[in-house]
């Protein structure tokens, strides 16, 4: 892929952050979802290339645009791509105002993204100097362990991010047992997982069952931090196990590494944050700009981008909702 797709990625992650940002706090999260669907549909059809969706809002049948098997962008064109989207990570923390919302995306040559089914995913996230330390089915206290020889501190520095859900209250208490530290999330577990990379964050591990959607997502951008991401998907019932054998899926009981889930050495990834997060600003407002703050990576070059970009709210195309708030006088 061209090093100049990497801008038109980042204004696609742009409009859908521009168009979702107004509802932040309002209690809405379909109608930020919705927003930022349609703002990223349409500037993606403004890109050069031939698309297809292989992370998505859904099956065809369930969303109106950006659905798995989509073609999006200009098809026929010469850069064949997947593309792997979420609008609106977080659509809760929109709703209820919360940190970490973000709209993000993937890209990588066709075939290469693995097509991962709605569902969920066991999953384990390190950064850089914990790469090759921790598998899937080691104890937890093993990883931690591992993770904090690698990383020079002792386990009761480290600190371990994980969905708040009934579900994670075994690995929550060996977690506990084990002596590191636990900072419990209500959602957004692909901005969670990018956070184990940056060492600002103070964030050295990502544990626990989310969507297999997002931790695609989460290993595209591992892939390009250097880190590394290790899912297997969990099955809640045979309609789930069908599903997931039409998209080609064997073995069920299989542990992806981040190589099998982003089978390239050249996907690129773009975020911009929605509200105010552990990397990522979120969307200011001063006068008559809108402002926003973007990262763009790329694996093939390693090359690691933060923008930030001043949006005049009267001349965003008809997709932003300039009448949801008032301009400065």
């Amino acid at each position: 892929m061209q090093r100049e797709l990497a801008i038109e990625f980042v204004r696609v992650t742009e409009a859908a952050a521009l168009a979702s940002a107004p509802w932040m706090g309002k209690g809405d999260k379909m109608a930020a979802d919705g927003a930022a669907v349609a703002a990223m549909r349409a500037v993606f059809d403004t890109v050069n290339i031939d698309g297809v969706v292989v992370i998505g809002e859904g099956e065809m049948d369930e969303a109106p645009q950006l659905y798995i098997g989509e073609h999006i962008g200009s098809k026929g064109a010469p850069v064949q791509v997947d593309i792997a989207v979420d609008p609106l990570e977080g659509t809760n923390l929109v709703a209820k105002g919360l940190p970490n919302a973000i709209a993000v995306i993937a890209v990588a040559p066709r075939g290469t993204l693995l097509n991962a089914p709605d569902m969920y995913m066991e999953k384990i996230a390190v950064g850089p100097k914990a790469k090759g330390c921790v598998h899937l089915d080691s104890p937890i206290e093993v990883n931690l362990n591992a993770v904090a020889r690698a990383k020079g501190k002792s386990v009761s520095e480290l600190t371990v991010v994980i969905l708040d859900r009934e579900r994670h209250s075994e690995i929550i208490k060996k977690v506990r047992q084990a002596g590191a530290r636990i900072k419990l999330i209500s959602d957004g577990d692909v901005s969670a997982g990018i956070s184990v990379a940056f060492e600002e964050t103070g964030v050295d591990v990502l544990l626990g069952i989310g969507g297999a959607p997002e931790g695609v997502l989460t290993a595209a951008a591992l892939k390009c931090l250097g880190g590394e991401f290790q899912g297997r998907l969990v099955f809640e019932n045979d309609e789930q196990i069908k599903r997931a054998k039409a998209m080609g899926i064997t073995d069920l009981n299989k542990i992806y590494t981040i190589d099998e889930l982003v089978c390239t050495d050249d996907v690129m990834f773009a975020a911009t944050g929605i509200t105010d997060g552990d990397f990522l600003r979120g969307v200011r407002y001063t006068g008559e700009w809108a402002i926003t703050h973007s990262i763009v990576m790329r694996s093939k070059t390693g090359t690691i981008r933060y923008i930030d970009a001043y949006h005049k709210i009267t001349q965003k195309p008809e997709y932003y909702p300039k009448d949801v708030m008032k301009m400065d006088k």
